[in-house]
């Protein structure tokens, strides 16, 4: 099993970027000294809370400052640009990385961001669904492209301005062949999008803000679209993201991951709590699936969402989870804010050097 980091990220709006883009920098330099398979940052262009603008751009200046951390988009949102800057850019950083790309996609989520790019009335998933489409048959093609998919707004040629001498009309694939990994994050119990990712062999991060129960019909619905085209899924291509808290003394960890009221987690949860209880989708927070007529209580949501512990009870609750969901390729650490630095290093570092370890063994898998 690897271990992977995401992060949205999330910080308080009241804390400098220059400071929390600095700091979001060091935490996956961080990472890739402590031997984490990948990470994963997300996007968002009107939230101060979450940061980061362009995941893309942010991950590039990691690409020299890590040896073997794989960076990838967490999310690229797919509604707000043309897949053909897309493809563009993401075979770019696949060069410039050498392989070390992962193009992490989504339709963008956050409404005020599709309210200031004008498309708050359109269907931002569809949009989402033929870029896909056009990005892939991109990769796949060769100039002079003309590319016109049924019920596909997006139509890609060169063919007018197509020079063999000057080799323009043409762009560039990716380092990796036939194309990088792409991944997409899951956030919704059944989500049937996830049906199409495994028809288009895209592989699922299941969110870390979902609650245990759901995250079996991720896998479900995932292994029928590797069905519908004839191919067995792989629980290796599956990552499920939570939110952890490891320290070596059990209080401890508890009090700065769940009970605190100066906890990052708390915040964390507090800030996306509110924002999913806006857009009606808090149905995520529930046991029975159904948006629930009043806010759920904060701290039944910690109580549910984080694991907060020693190394020992850490490594027994991804266990737990594990048998639970029948196995899995990647646990994703969810990043948050480093309220207290030394209690947030110390948790990635106990993550990598002592929890993974712990369960890998326990696994019978290669350490």
């Amino acid at each position: 099993m690897r271990l992977g980091y995401f992060t949205m990220p999330v910080h308080p709006a009241s804390r400098s970027p220059t400071e929390t883009l600095r700091e979001d920098r060091d935490v996956i330099i961080l990472a890739d000294q402590l031997g984490y398979h990948d990470a994963f940052v997300g996007e968002h262009l009107t939230d101060l809370v979450e940061n980061i603008t362009s995941s893309m751009m942010f991950q590039a200046t990691l690409i020299h400052s890590t040896k073997n951390i794989r960076l990838g988009t967490g999310t690229s949102n797919l509604s707000h640009v043309h897949p053909v800057l897309v493809a563009c850019h993401a075979a770019m950083f696949d060069h410039l990385s050498e392989g070390r790309f992962i193009l992490g996609v989504s339709p963008g989520a956050l409404p005020s961001d599709a309210e200031a790019l004008g498309i708050l009335d359109q269907d931002r998933n569809q949009m989402f669904a033929e870029s896909i489409d056009v990005i892939l048959k991109l990769w796949q093609s060769d100039p002079p492209y003309n590319i016109e998919l049924p019920n596909n707004r997006f139509k890609v040629t060169t063919q007018t301005t197509l020079d063999e001498f000057c080799h323009t009309g043409k762009m560039y694939k990716p380092y990796q062949r036939p194309r990088p990994e792409i991944v997409g994050t899951v956030v919704a119990p059944f989500s049937k999008g996830i049906i199409a990712m495994g028809e288009k062999d895209l592989h699922p991060i299941s969110a870390n803000f979902l609650f245990d129960q759901w995250l079996p019909s991720h896998w479900n619905n995932y292994a029928q679209g590797k069905a519908n085209v004839g191919i067995e899924a792989s629980r290796a291509d599956w990552r499920v993201a939570r939110t952890i808290m490891v320290h070596d003394d059990d209080k401890v960890a508890r009090e700065y991951g769940k009970s605190s009221e100066q906890s990052p987690y708390r915040f964390y949860y507090r800030n996306l709590g509110h924002k999913l209880r806006k857009g009606k989708r808090d149905a995520v927070f529930t046991m029975d699936g159904k948006t629930p007529e009043a806010p759920v209580p904060l701290d039944d949501i910690l109580d549910q969402l984080v694991f907060a512990g020693s190394v020992s009870h850490v490594v027994d609750e991804i266990l737990k989870l594990h048998e639970k969901l029948g196995g899995f390729g990647e646990l994703v650490y969810a990043g948050l804010d480093w309220t207290d630095p030394a209690l947030s290093r110390r948790s990635m570092v106990l993550m990598a050097e002592q929890v993974m370890p712990r369960v890998r063994q326990a696994l019978g898998l290669p350490s």
